[in-house]
């Protein structure tokens, strides 16, 4: 086998070990739970509330949009913080010293969390389909779309995440990124129809991936006549897979050369200079 093939091969084995640790860790699985338990809960209370113009809960409305924002959340947020505390306690390091490790260590890393960010989408799926009426779970078309938005979306947000680990230095530098992945979430469609806002919020909105996410995953979850409370009335497949194939082949671009940049960085002295500032800030 050629020296790729065996990192891939080994990546692909680091992958199974990380995500099977993280899918048997009672503190990981809730922190990928979190969000979306807590949204749920909200939502059922709000199950009586319409979407404006049709009499559909406003609360099943919403579940596609929050299981798409934790998928943006466990994928994207997870892989950079993941990779900002690898560089602090060396483990970056020291698959850069390992020939072609750098291969197998982000293999590894990009299957786990994509592997964690479906789990974060699927649990909570079946408890949301006991508790919220109109979901249309039923129909194989509705998995196929489910299939490909997800897919699709994994490859357009794990880019980002990795290029925001090798942005930051620590995994408090990166945490401060779901500032504002928040603030976008609130003007994305995710608990309201985006249709409601004003137009300029609408532009904004959909020049990201958290958006088409979402819009895909109402289309395959939600009854066809809500496409009506959609921009344009309509699910807009075409476009959902076309802003997301941006984003990915963006992300695909871009993300090996900020990772190439940060590896070249990493030293021996970078990470004693990191586990100093760690020290000095718990003291």
């Amino acid at each position: 086998m050629s020296p790729h093939a065996v990192a891939l091969r080994a990546g692909l084995q680091r992958g199974r070990i990380e995500f099977r640790q993280t899918t048997t860790s009672p503190q990981d699985l809730w922190s990928v739970m979190f969000f979306p338990v807590i949204a749920l809960v909200v939502m059922y209370m709000l199950r009586d509330n319409t979407v404006p113009g049709t009499g559909f809960s406003l609360g099943t409305q919403s579940i596609p949009g929050i299981l798409g924002a934790n998928v943006v959340f466990a994928g994207m947020m997870m892989l950079a913080l993941s990779l900002t505390m690898d560089r602090e306690d060396g483990t970056l390091l020291r698959a850069k010293a390992t020939p072609n490790g750098m291969v197998g260590y982000l293999t590894g890393k990009v299957l786990s969390r994509a592997g964690t960010a479906v789990v974060g989408l699927l649990v909570p799926l079946v408890p949301a389909a006991f508790l919220f009426d109109g979901l249309r779970l039923g129909e194989a078309s509705a998995w196929l779309t489910l299939t490909w938005v997800v897919a699709l979306g994994l490859v357009a947000v794990l880019p980002i995440g990795a290029i925001l680990g090798a942005l930051f230095d620590t995994a408090q530098g990166a945490g401060f990124v779901g500032v504002p992945i928040m603030g976008l979430m609130s003007i994305s469609g995710v608990f309201y129809p985006l249709s409601s806002f004003p137009e300029w919020l609408q532009w904004v909105a959909q020049a990201f991936p958290l958006y088409w996410m979402g819009l895909g995953l109402r289309s395959a979850m939600l009854p066809d006549a809500m496409a009506a409370a959609e921009i344009g009335d309509s699910w807009r497949h075409l476009e959902t897979a076309a802003m997301l194939g941006v984003w990915a082949l963006a992300g695909l671009v871009l993300a090996p050369i900020m990772l190439r940049r940060m590896a070249r960085r990493e030293s021996g002295s970078t990470v004693a200079a990191r586990r100093h500032k760690a020290q000095q800030r718990t003291m």
